[in-house]
């Protein structure tokens, strides 16, 4: 005597195995991208300190805004330390509104990335912003701005590089005053720059990943 599942037993188990993988599946493809995106950041981070370091280097100067005041100068040195796929100019690359608040519930401020664009070789774009005088500031889009969330916090950060040449996260010690972690990387909606310090989150707070929305 043959013993076997019915039919009717083998269609219950494929049902149940459905409703458990529409459960799951979507925690577990979310948090595939966020360790994605956070992989990303990372590597962008790394690839573009080591760029502002080999052209210090061949320069025999800090690469800062002091040293460094005409953007198309600032934007080519850069250039030629990276894998650039194509140069944007301006804003060819990612337009205004492109972007979103680390809330979710505006536009970004389109400001920060509008003073020249690179778009790497792996898709990457970094976007530059005179902030003042004596002031560079460079975006990166860890995936470029064809591909979603584009927000602020999530695949945008945001970095500030220093008199000395270093490049820091923005919201660290001694970046830029007035804009500090907790008013500039929250869940509170209405500022337009909110976001700008996600990238000091992002590198120090272990669970900062794992609590995006």
């Amino acid at each position: 005597m043959k013993k076997g599942f019915t039919l009717a037993e083998v269609l219950i188990t494929l049902g149940i195995i459905g409703v458990v993988a529409a459960l799951t599946m979507p925690a577990v493809i979310n948090n595939t991208q966020k360790k994605q995106l956070e992989a990303a950041l990372k590597k962008n981070y790394s690839v573009l300190q080591n760029a502002i370091q080999h052209a210090a280097y061949e320069e025999g100067q800090p690469i800062n805004r002091a040293n460094y005041m005409d953007l198309d100068e600032f934007r080519a040195l850069l250039a030629r330390n990276l894998n650039v796929a194509k140069d944007c100019g301006m804003l060819s690359c990612a337009g205004r509104d492109v972007y979103k608040t680390f809330d979710k519930s505006i536009n970004a401020n389109s400001n920060w990335i509008d003073n020249g664009q690179l778009l790497l070789n792996d898709g990457s774009l970094l976007m530059i912003e005179n902030t003042s005088s004596t002031i560079y500031c460079i975006s990166v889009d860890v995936n470029g701005p064809k591909k979603p969330p584009n927000i602020w916090g999530y695949d945008l950060f945001t970095f500030q590089l220093m008199s000395d040449g270093k490049l820091l996260p923005m919201g660290a010690p001694d970046t830029l005053m007035g804009y500090d972690v907790a008013g500039f990387c929250s869940e509170t909606p209405g500022n337009e720059n909110n976001g700008l310090t996600c990238a000091y989150r992002a590198f120090t707070e272990d669970d900062y990943w794992k609590n995006l929305k």
